[in-house]
């Protein structure tokens, strides 16, 4: 008997398949991965901070996917509305709409699918509370922060009303209301924004002219008003962020912690507010994504019991 011979996947079949996985990739990309973390991390914080006794995890899972579908769809209509501007740009320029290899009208439906399941979970299992709060973080988003990049720099201010949505979601999904300690959480998520957007802005500053989005003043070529926003933020950051001790959110652990990492955050803005220089805005950029996970992590670990 002749020996059996295992055979080979043809090469076709190979090809079908290396191909579905980069249709999926750029599907899982037009999503933008990488800014849903920090909705998720900070969407968790408010909802285990705003909750009282044991977790509903059913509820949690609800409100944390409704969240991350909605962002989804935020980040994928985002990348649609705005990828002509993204083939202009080296650091956009092979995301899945500029390169040509996704149609935009599947991206579209996509974002708008992801959108709409989102919402109508939120709704249908949380809350109309955290619902509207999502859809609303998505229509500021489209309708005013998007359009605006092309028009003035004030485009950061108005983003930043609605990027830092994500706890009050979280919030309003557990207590089914805002109150003050929700709004602290928001005012730490918006100033924060503003020394990671900025050294954004700087870091990618040609990128940005050659698309004609204007993320930075025109006039502020050596960075001298971008550097006193930065600072004049991170300072402000470093007050607000204790502001849940004195509501009594946290305890002593979280002060110390939320000090120390609100200082070590404002040495590297000062540094960027300073010289300006690309190390810098890089170096910026990585202390504010260890920052804000840190800072939540810490608040949720010494909540304190209401």
């Amino acid at each position: 008997m002749k020996p059996q011979v295992m055979e080979l996947p043809s090469a076709r079949t190979a090809a079908k398949y290396s191909a579905w996985l980069v249709r999926l990739a750029d599907y899982w990309t037009l999503t933008k991965p990488e800014v849903n973390f920090l909705v998720v991390m900070s969407t968790l914080a408010g909802f285990y901070l705003g909750w009282r006794g044991p977790i509903n995890f059913v509820l949690l899972f609800s409100t944390l996917l409704g969240t991350l579908l909605v962002a989804s769809g935020t980040g994928t209509l985002n990348q649609y509305i705005e990828r002509h501007s993204d083939a202009s740009m080296r650091r956009t320029a092979r995301r899945p709409l500029p390169s040509g290899r996704m149609n935009p009208a599947a991206a579209f439906w996509f974002g708008i699918f992801l959108a709409v399941a989102g919402g109508l979970l939120l709704w249908l299992e949380v809350n109309a509370l955290a619902s509207a709060l999502a859809l609303a973080t998505l229509l500021s988003y489209l309708l005013f922060y998007t359009p605006l990049k092309k028009r003035t720099p004030l485009c950061t201010l108005v983003g930043a009303f609605p990027g830092a949505m994500p706890p009050l979601i979280g919030w309003a999904a557990a207590r089914g209301s805002l109150s003050l300690e929700a709004w602290v959480l928001y005012a730490i998520l918006f100033c924060w924004q503003f020394p990671h957007f900025l050294a954004i802005a700087w870091l990618y500053r040609e990128d940005y002219s050659r698309a004609g989005l204007r993320m930075l003043p025109q006039s502020d070529t050596e960075g001298r008003f971008t550097g006193r926003e930065i600072l004049a933020f991170t300072m402000a950051l470093l007050p607000i962020s204790v502001l849940p001790v004195f509501l009594g959110q946290a305890g002593t652990i979280y002060l110390i912690g939320a000090l120390l990492l609100g200082l070590a955050f404002l040495v590297y803005g000062i540094q960027m507010a300073r010289d300006r220089t690309r190390i810098l805005a890089k170096r910026l950029v990585l202390a504010s994504v260890f920052y804000l996970p840190l800072v939540l992590a810490l608040l949720m670990v010494n909540k304190l019991p209401v």
